[in-house]
């Protein structure tokens, strides 16, 4: 089937950033399609969060473009983004420490997407509390929740956006078994909400079952795209990142 330009959420076109004489990305390109989740996946330092900070506008691309359902986001502010619908989580979780967990998700709404006022913003907060299952901790503030309340807290602030596109950077890391699991049901049933998802991770066997498709970064550069079959299988990506074909099969299997 042939995907058309209006079927895209994002397209990433040739996009380079450099940092001095340090190349993080360079001309990296790819299409995301509409409801899709895109896993991406490399070595630590491969220019991966760098790449989610171009997208978002944390920092302009040095070169190439960033299209976000048909409009030129390159180089515009955070705040200009999420507007258009565009939210993201981050590696390090960044709760308003000071303000109750529905106080934090109540900013999302109001400088999300549909720039809620406060009566609305409660009560959206309210609703996407309960789907991330931290109802019971709405008065509690942020400060007082443990790693896997606060890797919620920030995927429900960014949900309350009420994003077109969500960009989750790690929001499976320093999680137990039970909890990646539970994290990953959520993530699911973000996208059967009609939300396109791209996901940083290196817990390999859940970023493998929940991507459609996977693109895989090695020293800033995009070096494969495909299925995670395909992924899996493809011995430049075994050699840069994932070691041998046994630790391929293993991660993927989560053992």
């Amino acid at each position: 089937m042939t995907t058309t330009n209006s079927d895209l959420v994002l397209q990433v076109q040739n996009v380079s950033k450099r940092f001095g004489g340090l190349l993080a990305n360079a001309n990296v390109s790819f299409d995301v399609p509409r409801g899709q989740i895109l896993g991406v996946i490399g070595p630590n330092g491969a220019g991966k969060t760098t790449l989610f900070n171009v997208i978002n506008g944390v920092y302009p691309p040095t070169e190439g473009k960033v299209i976000f359902r048909g409009v030129d986001v390159s180089g515009r502010q955070p705040y200009d983004v999420v507007k258009l619908g565009l939210a993201r989580t981050h590696q390090i979780v960044r709760p308003l420490q000071e303000l109750t967990v529905l106080e934090n998700v109540m900013a999302g709404a109001c400088y999300g997407h549909e720039n809620r006022r406060l009566g609305e913003a409660e009560n959206i907060a309210d609703e996407v509390l309960k789907f991330v299952n931290l109802a019971a901790r709405r008065n509690q503030l942020a400060k007082s929740l443990n790693v896997a309340q606060k890797k919620r807290l920030e995927m429900a602030r960014a949900l309350a956006a009420r994003p077109h596109l969500l960009l989750l950077d790690e929001v499976l890391a320093g999680l137990n078994p039970t909890e990646i699991a539970e994290m990953v049901q959520v993530v699911l049933k973000i996208r059967e909400q009609g939300v396109t998802i791209l996901i940083i991770e290196h817990v390999m066997h859940a970023l493998m079952n929940v991507s459609d498709r996977v693109i895989v970064l090695d020293y800033g550069k995009l070096i494969a795209e495909g299925t995670p079959d395909e992924i899996a299988n493809n011995p430049e990506v075994i050699e840069a990142y994932l070691g041998d074909p046994k630790l391929a099969e293993r991660l993927m299997s989560g053992d």
